[in-house]
């Protein structure tokens, strides 16, 4: 009896040491991952912070005080205000386009990407496979190889210089159609579309009033990923676009940068520009975050 005792009390205190190890381990290894995710934090971040405090300075302040050390002399109104008085107001028109070539460019690519990736994942043709290796392929195709043959085709077509060179080739996103698939497939229940086929629903009234509704969180992932990208796209407005009315900020600000000649006074501007380009990019995350889910199958139907 006591020897049974001391066994049990032997490998009772044999698992507390292993608990005991297993927990300092395990708090070792988050406190490393802590230190490793705040400092990709602070790489994101400082250069944000940077432009904030950079947006506060005068002319003479910008190169003769720190980096880090904000001004409170005014400046940041008085750029503000040469921002948008400089050459009649084009920084305005720069805006402009590019809320024209981010959201239309956006809404329309959730549109393609959308319905292709929800035939691709929930019906079944000849080719859909090779089909969809095609395009998982593409995504691997980095997009500046592809910026001059756009530009030679929409040239035979006569489409370049105007909205449409920068929004058209940006209509299809092999990735969005990739996340599309794999969401419909997860999310858009075959009982479900059974059922709406047995009750006569066309196969576009499945997809708009069921498809859609359950894919809705992939969706919107595909609508904030391509504005961000249209958003910062300057490689293709800078192929397609040769007038200053049609620019969008990224190509703007680049052109106003360009053209500055080593002058102070022009890198203020083009610093509060950089800052007041970014207040769009917020707005649009904060906004449809909430529409995000983790869980791939959390728009699916339970059985």
């Amino acid at each position: 009896m006591t020897a049974a005792t001391t066994g049990t009390a032997t490998a009772g205190t044999a698992r507390t040491e292993a608990t005991g190890a297993g927990r300092k381990a395990g708090s070792r290894t988050n406190w490393v991952s802590t230190v490793i995710l705040l400092i990709g934090a602070v790489y994101c971040v400082l250069p944000v912070v940077w432009i904030v405090i950079a947006s506060t300075k005068t002319n003479s302040e910008l190169f003769s005080t720190a980096p880090f050390a904000p001004s409170f002399h005014g400046g940041f109104f008085s750029n503000l205000r040469a921002l948008f008085a400089y050459d009649h107001g084009i920084f305005t028109r720069w805006a402009v386009n590019s809320v024209i070539y981010a959201v239309g460019g956006a809404t329309l690519s959730t549109i393609v990407c959308g319905c292709a990736g929800y035939a691709l994942g929930k019906y079944r043709f000849h080719g859909s496979v090779w089909l969809f290796r095609l395009i998982v392929a593409a995504v691997l195709l980095p997009q500046i190889m592809l910026a001059i043959p756009q530009f030679l085709l929409l040239a035979k077509l006569g489409l370049t210089n105007n909205y449409a060179a920068v929004i058209l080739p940006q209509l299809v996103s092999p990735f969005a159609i990739y996340l599309c698939k794999i969401y419909a497939e997860a999310s858009v229940s075959d009982q479900l579309l059974e059922a709406a086929r047995v009750d006569g629903a066309s196969e576009w009234r499945m997809f708009a009033s069921i498809g859609a509704r359950l894919m809705m969180p992939a969706l919107v992932t595909v609508f904030l990923l391509q504005f961000i990208g249209i958003w910062n796209n300057f490689l293709l407005p800078f192929v397609m676009l040769n007038r200053d009315q049609l620019f969008p900020l990224t190509e703007g600000l680049y052109g106003l940068l360009i053209i500055t000649g080593g002058q102070a006074a022009q890198y203020t501007i083009v610093i509060v520009g950089v800052l007041v380009s970014i207040v769009p990019l917020a707005a649009v995350f904060l906004l449809l975050q909430r529409y995000w889910r983790v869980d791939l199958v959390s728009g699916g139907v339970k059985a």
